[in-house]
């Protein structure tokens, strides 16, 4: 690749990082087929110098890499960038998923796939982080979907991409209990996930940690026993003084 490319307009820029040339080319092709413009890159130094210089929309990660592997990628990716991103698999490597997952992945393939199946989720993943909606405020929670923003009691909360879609999917459902499956299919686009409970609870875990560390925060994510979790139906407030 001689310089940027420049992506198509109005469609979505795809990142994909596998060392595999053969397969970089067929997902890159799948991508192509519904208006991704793409980029490739065969190591995670690479990739994350290409993240640097362009706009990416999308990132479609090999867990398996010589020298820097996938969930490290991850890892740094997320570290500076809420970019979705979606896991390559292989069968065996469930346990990585479940941690690519905790570390802010966003959806995973299971290799073999039909290429297809990647394009539809791909296009999935974009579309949920593009589409613009009004303000939602539940107490003195406030969260902006379209500039994927949330603020509690005047305090920005900083969350990672995976975290800021479970707190805007129970705020969206707030008085409406949500079971652990519902929010696997919801937030994680899946229902056949190895270990999908775990995922699910220790997100839930993290998210809870954060919003605790503020005033109110407590009561904002709630466990029901052998039914799932709940965000109450709690009416607008307006933000403290102070802070």
């Amino acid at each position: 690749m001689t310089g940027p490319v420049e992506p198509r307009a109005g469609g979505p820029t795809a990142l994909v990082v596998d060392d595999e040339p053969q397969m970089t080319i067929i997902i890159e092709f799948a991508l192509q087929t519904q208006g991704f413009t793409v980029l490739t890159a065969h190591d995670g130094a690479t990739a994350l110098h290409l993240l640097r210089s362009h706009a990416i929309d999308l990132v479609v990660l090999d867990v398996m890499m010589p020298t820097m592997d996938g969930l490290t990628v991850c890892q740094r990716i997320r570290a500076r960038s809420e970019v979705p991103i979606m896991l390559l698999t292989a069968l065996a490597q469930h346990e990585d998923v479940i941690v690519g997952l905790e570390h802010g992945a966003d959806d995973y393939v299971t290799k073999p796939f039909h290429p297809r199946e990647v394009a539809l989720r791909a296009q999935a993943l974009v579309r949920r982080r593009r589409d613009p909606s009004t303000a939602i405020r539940v107490g003195q929670l406030t969260i902006d979907p379209a500039a994927q923003t949330a603020t509690l009691a005047r305090h920005r909360l900083d969350l990672p991409f995976t975290e800021f879609k479970l707190l805007t999917h129970l705020a969206t459902r707030r008085g409406v209990p949500q079971s652990w499956q519902d929010l696997l299919r919801e937030v994680w686009g899946t229902t056949d996930l190895i270990g999908g409970r775990d995922v699910v609870k220790s997100t839930v875990y993290r998210l809870r940690s954060r919003l605790a560390g503020l005033p109110g925060g407590s009561t904002y994510v709630r466990t029901l026993r052998g039914v799932g979790y709940l965000m109450p139906d709690l009416p607008p407030e307006p933000p403290t003084s102070g802070g």
